[in-house]
């Protein structure tokens, strides 16, 4: 069974800088490889969810909840229709996650328990190659490993 590692750089909204209320981190539909990873959620059911299991560098582990928020699909005027993992505000703050950090998830289809932790802007930022030009990476989830 093979690991999948994904990184996605924190926004001022993920670690709750802006002191606006966000419904977790996003992950876009398009983001299949991620997805694949995660517990399988039925569309048909409004707003499905799964609790998944999640252990950090420090070995302690936390109860995120994984959801479908798919109300478009369900009601006349239902404006959304994005994946999120929710419940992770407390763990974001004690770890000392700040914008331009990155969160880390860790695992493999049919998974029980993921890898998480937070990776500090200087670590998450890639080494530049003087042979190439600069690259100005866009905000958002990549697959690293």
């Amino acid at each position: 069974m093979t690991k999948k590692i994904f990184r996605k750089t924190l926004s001022a909204n993920d670690v709750g800088a802006t002191g606006g209320h966000q419904a977790g981190i996003l992950i876009p539909k398009g983001e299949t490889e991620l997805l694949e990873i995660l517990p399988q959620l039925n569309p048909q059911i409004k707003n499905p969810d799964a609790w998944i299991s999640c252990v950090d560098q420090d070995n302690d582990t936390h109860t995120f909840r994984f959801v479908y928020y798919n109300n478009k699909l369900h009601e006349p005027n239902g404006t959304r229709n994005e994946y999120r993992i929710t419940h992770m505000t407390g763990w974001l703050r004690n770890q000392g996650a700040k914008t331009e950090d990155a969160f880390e998830i860790c695992g493999a289809n049919n998974d029980d328990t993921y890898q998480i932790r937070i990776v500090s802007h200087n670590e998450n930022a890639p080494s530049p190659d003087p042979n190439q030009p600069v690259r100005i990476r866009l905000k958002g989830w990549r697959r690293i490993h």
